[in-house]
């Protein structure tokens, strides 16, 4: 049976080419939609063999969506640009008998490194995702922030997906708030949610309470504390920046309301 790779990208230059050599281990094609990158992103993903298709960013889940109708097989493996397939998951993949399987899906290991490091706690591992589906029977919920595939009828795969997640501390801090808690409270304040003068603090005290008490990070050495205050530290700016928005008509006024996803 034929499998479709499909990736969504964004100025992914620096990943793409091994995305789709990864992809290529196991798939016939590779359907690549991609959000008008400024850099070379689909140059090299057409030159790596890849399909390209434009489509302005919708939300997560509603993008990947869209290379469902460009992939020419039923059978789909949806991975970002910084993730690849590991020797045990390749082989996991090509004993699987897609004709006669009573699964529409299967669940991949996904393995988070930051740097070179695997990250096992605060819940980074093992981190299950539905990956590998059969489009005819499942797609990607139609959220736009942090979609998934349900895991109705699926089946997990004793397999790793390697996902490169940050460079190193500065992304790990970076990242989350230049992407995620601007978006995150955006999100918040058009579903007409309130935040008080405590709720940063409340948000992210309990944010790092969780991840580093509960979800293991005092386990996990400096990575561990690290993360734990990463996570923390996204969750005080997005209900900061909620606030933010909800007492200064100035700031809101100059946000893009229109590119919130």
């Amino acid at each position: 049976m034929k499998i479709t790779g499909i990736v969504t990208t964004l100025n992914e230059a620096r990943n793409i080419e091994d995305c789709v050599r990864s992809l290529q281990r196991v798939c016939d094609e590779v359907v690549v939609t991609d959000s008008y990158s400024t850099d070379n992103t689909v140059e090299l993903a057409q030159k790596a063999g890849a399909k390209v298709f434009l489509h302005e960013y919708i939300g997560d889940g509603l993008q990947k969506n869209l290379a469902l109708p460009n992939a020419s097989n039923d059978w789909v493996l949806s991975i970002d640009a910084d993730e690849r397939l590991s020797d045990e998951l390749v082989a996991a993949i090509q004993q699987i008998d897609f004709e006669h399987t009573p699964w529409d899906g299967f669940a991949l290991r996904r393995r988070n490194l930051v740097g070179d490091r695997w990250i096992k706690c605060c819940r980074w591992y093992p981190d299950y995702l539905v990956r590998l589906f059969n489009k005819r029977k499942l797609q990607f919920a139609e959220l736009k922030q942090h979609a998934y595939v349900p895991t109705q009828n699926t089946q997990e795969l004793k397999a790793d997906l390697i996902h490169y997640r940050y460079r190193n501390y500065d992304e790990l801090f970076a990242k989350p708030e230049r992407n995620y808690s601007t978006r995150g409270a955006k999100i918040l304040f058009l579903k007409g949610k309130k935040a008080n003068a405590f709720s940063p603090f409340f948000h992210g005290c309990a944010a790092f309470f969780v991840n580093y008490f509960i979800r293991g990070g005092i386990l996990g050495g400096v990575d561990g504390y690290v993360l734990s205050k990463s996570i923390a530290h996204n969750s005080f700016l997005k209900y900061a920046k909620l606030l933010e928005y909800q007492r200064d008509p100035s700031v809101r006024d100059r946000e893009d309301w229109s590119s919130v996803w």
